[in-house]
């Protein structure tokens, strides 16, 4: 691998709260760059976005794409209803065109892993009474290529009585292996960044956990498939202890003990509900962050997005926690930091930022921009 230390960012704002949310990214990536930081150049655009719809027809131009593959990564705010919910003739599109684009981004750039960590941080909400809830320490892995978001279906005789919905989901070995394998390196990678901070966990003798979370009772073609792919290459992690929950069953766990979840592996849609409820447990969307990305090809941009969407009701109100955005801006720097020891280093002092500010007024109510600006101020003071 070759190491860089320039990187190229592609700025897409969004709709609703993202360009707010945003422009916090925007002042502290200005402050870490600053001196001896890392190299990045950001390039806004306007798409894709309910205005660019509106007056262009479309959520992107034709040629987005490509335009996006000449960037390094890529920096997203939300999509979706661009609010204010207050506001009924606002300009609104259909939850399947508006949010298009991020199934076009990931299938492109072949982003077939999206990463959600779920470690709470003292001041964000708490949402679990039990005392344990201080120990989550959790990555949820969803597989983002495959499986149930395909598109493969169609629906026969629309509007009548006689209409036919299909929706065919679609599971490869290929897939399968690439995900599972991906899970277990990061649970070993996990515990290796435990050990070196003194923070060890036991799963049965063992330092890291890979659980795999599939419906295999009653869908039981991908179910098995998930299953014996799973164990064939537990085989390779002898470190690495396993577990397996039906997903009904896991989310149940994840209430009544996530501190007993690791690393955490299921498919496009059971790990889409899965990062949902651990962005709860981790605080609740305002404060959990994102990435989509391919694992195997670095050359290929991956997309780093908060997990809270475009929240109408409050957009364009200067209401909106930036928190989960600037913790995403951290994960991008951690991926950039596996070549740029500057970019290590910056996402590091982000993530001690935020901590300390969330931990000192995670109480209070403050404004998006008040948020940003004492972040701004402790990366410059530390």
């Amino acid at each position: 691998m070759n190491a860089r230390t320039t990187w190229r960012v592609a700025v897409l704002p969004g709709d609703g709260i993202g360009p707010e949310v945003m422009r916090q990214a925007g002042k502290v990536l200005d402050a870490l760059c600053a001196g001896d930081g890392p190299e990045i150049e950001r390039v806004e655009f306007g798409w894709p976005s309910h205005a660019w719809h509106r007056e262009h027809g479309r959520m992107a131009p034709p040629d987005y794409l490509a335009t996006l593959g000449e960037f390094d990564a890529i920096l997203l705010g939300a999509l979706g209803d661009p609010g204010p919910g207050d506001d009924p003739d606002r300009f609104v599109l259909s939850d399947a065109e508006s949010l298009a684009p991020l199934l076009e981004i990931r299938k492109h750039f072949d982003q077939w892993a999206c990463e959600r960590p779920c470690r709470p941080l003292p001041g964000a909400p708490r949402h679990l009474a039990d005392p344990r809830a201080a120990d989550i320490d959790m990555l949820v892995i969803r597989e983002n290529s495959e499986g149930e978001y395909v598109g493969q279906g169609g629906r026969l005789a629309p509007g009548t009585p006689h209409e036919i919905a299909t929706q065919t989901s679609v599971f490869t070995r290929r897939g399968t292996e690439r995900i599972v394998r991906h899970a277990f390196a990061a649970a070993r990678e996990r515990a290796a960044t435990r050990a070196r901070e003194g923070r060890e966990r036991d799963f049965g003798g063992r330092p890291s956990q890979v659980c795999l979370v599939t419906k295999r009772n009653a869908l039981k073609h991908w179910g098995e498939l998930y299953t014996e792919t799973f164990a064939a290459l537990a085989r390779d992690y002898p470190d690495v202890a396993t577990h397996h929950e039906l997903v009904d069953a896991a989310c149940m766990k994840f209430v009544t003990s996530p501190w007993a979840f690791d690393v955490v592996v299921a498919s496009n849609l059971h790990g889409d509900i899965l990062t949902d409820l651990a962005a709860v447990l981790n605080g609740g969307m305002g404060v959990a962050p994102s990435c989509n990305l391919n694992p195997a090809e670095r050359g290929r941009p991956p997309m780093f997005e908060p997990t809270h969407g475009s929240a109408p009701d409050i957009a364009g109100k200067g209401l909106a926690g930036p928190t989960a955005m600037l913790l995403t801006t951290a994960m991008m720097l951690d991926w950039m930091g596996t070549e740029d020891a500057a970019a290590a280093a910056a996402g590091d002092r982000l993530r001690a930022a935020v901590a300390a500010d969330l931990s000192e007024h995670g109480d209070e109510r403050r404004g998006t921009d008040a948020v940003g600006d004492a972040v701004v101020h402790r990366l410059r003071a530390d």
